[in-house]
Parts: structure tokens; sequence; C-alpha cells
């Protein structure tokens, strides 16, 4: 079974599929270690971490090192967030998912964001053709931002995420994502639409991963959240030690330095 195929298997549990998504191979493999079934990057954190805002303005190159690093650490699958694409002409989008593919990538999430839903289909539409010509396989798990973005109002948002994931399942996408869809009813009715697997994000007072499970969802992904937790706890650090400059500060359950580095033995130079 190909990568993408153990993947995509990975989606057909009753219990989500928890994806604790990372910002650079340092997370991928502490992430990995403590038990991921699979590996996701976060666009949001991948930007930060290579000194760009989030939202589209990240260089495709910076990303394709940043992946090449990440694969490199991992056994498990990786799925990769790559926005929009990084361009708006679908057959470019298309070349920019087979260089990743050629890193050995299973799946990637690919968003609408404010575009019109036949511009992600178009997307696509043209990355499937390419990998199906290249006879390999990929997991397309199409991003709705309806709810994150408020593209409509809020009455119309579920209906209009059914909408979209009905076009983009025609597309050839694999899944559906649809961050901030929080509330059981809602949840409850786009999986129940949808025959695509649905893909939540973390958010503080979303129910756990069982119950989640039970409303038809099939993948809960943390998003660039634990990336803000670890960034909020290293600035708290930082003020801490450059307030006073007291060693104790850097005392706060630090994870000992042999059991990082052998998180890093043994794997391939390249």
């Amino acid at each position: 079974m190909s990568i993408a195929g153990q993947f995509r298997k990975l989606h057909d549990n009753s219990t989500p599929l928890r994806l604790p998504n990372v910002w650079d191979a340092g997370s991928a493999r502490l992430f990995e270690a403590a038990g991921a079934q699979a590996i996701a990057t976060t666009s949001a954190g991948f930007s930060w971490a290579l000194g760009y805002p989030d939202g589209r303005a990240l260089p495709f190159s910076e990303t394709v090192g940043s992946v090449r690093r990440i694969a490199r650490v991992l056994k498990v699958p990786l799925s990769v967030d790559i926005e929009h694409g990084y361009a708006d002409d679908p057959k470019t989008v298309a070349n920019h998912v087979m260089q990743l593919i050629d890193l050995g990538i299973a799946g990637i999430n690919i968003e609408d964001g404010p575009d019109a839903p036949t511009v992600l289909a178009a997307k696509i539409s043209a990355i499937r053709d390419a990998v199906s010509k290249s006879g390999v396989d990929l997991f397309i798990n199409a991003r709705s931002d309806v709810f994150l973005a408020s593209l409509v109002e809020k009455a119309r948002q579920v209906d209009e995420s059914i909408a979209r994931g009905q076009i983009y399942a025609d597309a050839g996408a694999d899944g559906l994502f649809v961050p901030a869809l929080a509330q059981p009813a809602d949840i409850e009715k786009v999986a129940a639409a949808i025959r695509l697997p649905l893909n939540v994000m973390a958010l503080p007072g979303l129910a756990d991963a069982a119950t989640l499970g039970k409303l038809g969802v099939r993948r809960l992904s943390a998003g660039g959240g634990i990336t803000q937790v670890v960034l909020g706890k290293a600035k708290t650090l930082a003020q801490q030690f450059l307030a006073d400059g007291r060693s104790d500060t850097l005392d706060d359950n630090p994870l000992p330095y042999g059991e990082i580095q052998q998180l890093f033995a043994r794997l391939p130079a390249k």
C-alpha cells in the first residue's frame, strides 16, 4: 500500500484521526515520537517559523525546503498545508504539488479562502489529473473557510459548507476540512450530507474526539493552536529571563537534552 493509501485508511476509524500540526522538522519528529499516527503541517506555523506572516505570504521555495527537512525525519505519513497552492493558475498549483509528492508526502490541504469555490475546484481537478497521469497517489483535503472567514452570513454557513463540499468532491477531493465548524448540530448535519471524511479544527470548547466521532467527524486537526501555545510559553520564559536573569526561570519542565538528542539519532543525513 502506498504512503497515501496508508494515510487514507487512517480516516476510516470511528474515532477521528488526531493530527497535532507541526511547524518544522523538530516538532514533527517530537510529535511522531509522542505517538502521532500521521503528521500534518500548519501553514501558520510554517510561516512564523520562517519569518513570514500567515496568509499566502510564504514563498513556495520556503515550503519545499521545510517539507524536505520534515520528510527526512519521519516514518509516518505526512500531509502538507499548501494554503491556496501558492499560485492562482491550476496547472502551476498542480506542478507545485508534484514537486512535494517527489519529497514523499501523503496528502495536502488546499483552501478556498476568499476565492470562489470554482477556483479551488479547478485546482483540485488539475492536481488529481497530474497525480493520475503520474501513476502516484495523494490524499487531497479541501479546506473551506466558510465558517472561519465568515464567507457567508451565519444562517447560510452550514448549507454553503455542504454545497462546497459537494463541488470539491466532484473535482476529486478526498476529504473536507471546515475549520471553525464547532456546534454539534452543525457538525452532524455537514458530516451526514457530504460523501467525504469530515475534518474539523480543535478550538476551545469543542467536543472531544470520541464525541466528534459519533457526530461523523473523521479527522481532528490542531491547526496553528499548538504553535501558538508554544510561542506564548516561549514569550513568557524570555520575558522572565530578561527581567531578572534568574536561571531557575528555565527550570519549567524542560525536555531533557539527552531525550531530545535521541529523537534525531540514526536518522538519514539527507
